[in-house]
């Protein structure tokens, strides 16, 4: 809904009721998962020694920050519900939209969801376990709990998402705290070895997929008070904040293990901590581990059935989903229909859940045309106002097209590489594309005309 919906109809329309400080807890919230306890070890090994570590976080979180001064630009230019399926419709025609809107839909938005609570349940069950692989059972209690929240109103899903936030913040640096006041491991007396090209390759993938879920807040962006100027706050200081707290955590990696304890750990989290806490560390990061999957969960429900949402208001295809709950507030069709997508997901559970994790490639390609309207809508909608230019044009928006390029190439060749699955995931996303394709162009029957 445009800003200038009847007063009527303002009960069935986002209402603005998110502050900076919400804001910029879904982009920390979403980001902050639990790919930097996973990631941290493999990333030093690939740069072989521990300043070139660090280096390449602070490169990954200055490349998601050319995205984000991107996306701010469009975000404010566009102040509306639905982020990249704005933006495409905008540039490309309805088609894009809504196969960007289809396929986030139908398995990267329920997988994601259902990949998340797997990784809730995974820790969860080494806190208590009344049963054997009780997973499922913890994925499906969090996606009805959390979608249950989001139905409820802005005002719980907001809280809850900063609480979330906050509390894995909170416990993320106290880990960076415990790490500093380990004993220091002495410098090895070797001299590093060379950083191979396929070494920082590997290591600027996996950065760039911890650092993923910056652009998030595009999708509520109808939402955020003074979006003018919030939009454009939320995501630089999201994105430097999490920058900072990734920073840290390695160098406290580095300092309580020591490069080589840290290159070769399985658990970097839990060995640091254990230098100063032996006896609970790992039921501590176990804890801070299901905190943050929680955040990340209720952040992608909150964002993602926006999405949805926006679609359903252009295409008549999705109409049932385009509806704003007159009391409750929310799009609760589009929560209810993902929700659903998710617990199915997790209900199969096994291998599928295996082949959906490699939509990847979908995402950056998505990611790449979103990157690539900003200068086509420049050229386009050239009197449209824009609060917000990215600094730096063109060199910004090109630097961070490269990256999603980068990212599309790398995501595809893994794919292919790993077998069964990753060959079996890109037919059923290519499959998933062609049927919103065909439903699009046969099923649609609403003009592919943005709306104003």
């Amino acid at each position: 809904m445009n800003a200038d919906t009847p007063a009527g109809a303002a009960r069935t329309a986002p209402r603005k009721e998110l502050s900076l400080f919400d804001s910029t807890c879904i982009i920390v919230g979403i980001i902050i998962g639990a790919g930097i306890y996973e990631t941290a070890p493999t990333v030093a090994r690939c740069m072989s020694g521990g300043a070139a570590a660090l280096g390449i976080w602070l490169v990954g979180g200055l490349l998601a920050l050319t995205g984000a001064l991107c996306y701010a630009e469009l975000a404010t230019a566009y102040p509306r519900t639905g982020g990249d399926y704005v933006y495409l419709t905008r540039a490309y025609g309805g088609w894009a939209g809504y196969l960007f809107g289809w396929s986030q839909l139908i398995i990267i938005r329920p997988g994601d969801i259902a990949l998340l609570t797997f990784v809730f349940g995974r820790y969860a069950q080494t806190l208590y376990a009344p049963f054997d692989n009780c997973r499922p059972l913890y994925a499906a209690a969090v996606i009805i709990l959390l979608t249950a929240t989001n139905i409820l109103g802005v005002k719980q899903a907001k809280w809850t998402q900063n609480v979330l936030t906050v509390l894995k913040v909170l416990g993320l640096l106290a880990i960076v705290g415990a790490g500093m006041l380990a004993p220091g491991r002495p410098a090895a007396s070797a001299e590093p070895g060379a950083v191979s090209m396929g070494g920082l390759e590997l290591a600027l993938i996996l950065v760039l997929w911890t650092f993923g879920g910056w652009n998030e807040m595009a999708y509520v962006a109808a939402e955020v008070k003074r979006p003018q100027r919030n939009i454009l706050r939320a995501l630089v200081i999201g994105t430097t904040a999490v920058t900072v707290i990734y920073v840290l955590a390695n160098s406290s990696f580095l300092h309580a293990l020591g490069y080589e304890r840290m290159a070769a750990s399985e658990a970097v989290a839990v060995d640091a901590l254990a230098a100063v806490l032996p006896e609970t560390a790992g039921r501590a990061i176990s804890v801070l581990i299901c905190i943050s999957a929680l955040g990340v969960v209720n952040g992608l429900i909150f964002t993602g059935a926006r999405i949805s949402y926006a679609m359903g208001t252009d295409h008549a295809t999705f109409k049932g989903l385009g509806r704003w709950h007159p009391r409750f507030r929310t799009p609760v069709r589009a929560l209810v229909v993902q929700g659903c997508l998710s617990l199915v997901i997790v209900l199969i559970g096994g291998s599928f859940v295996d082949i959906i994790s490699y939509s990847a490639p979908a995402v950056w390609l998505f990611f790449l045309a979103t990157a690539i309207s900003l200068f086509v809508l420049r050229r386009k909608e050239a009197h449209t106002p824009r609060p917000y230019k990215v600094v730096g044009y063109p060199v910004t928006p090109i630097i961070f097209c490269a990256s999603c390029a980068f990212m599309l190439r790398n995501s595809v060749s893994y794919a292919l590489d790993n077998k069964p699955f990753g060959p079996i995931g890109l037919v059923v996303l290519g499959s998933v594309l062609l049927a919103g394709a065909l439903l699009h162009r046969l099923a649609d029957v609403r003009t592919d005309t943005p709306r104003p």
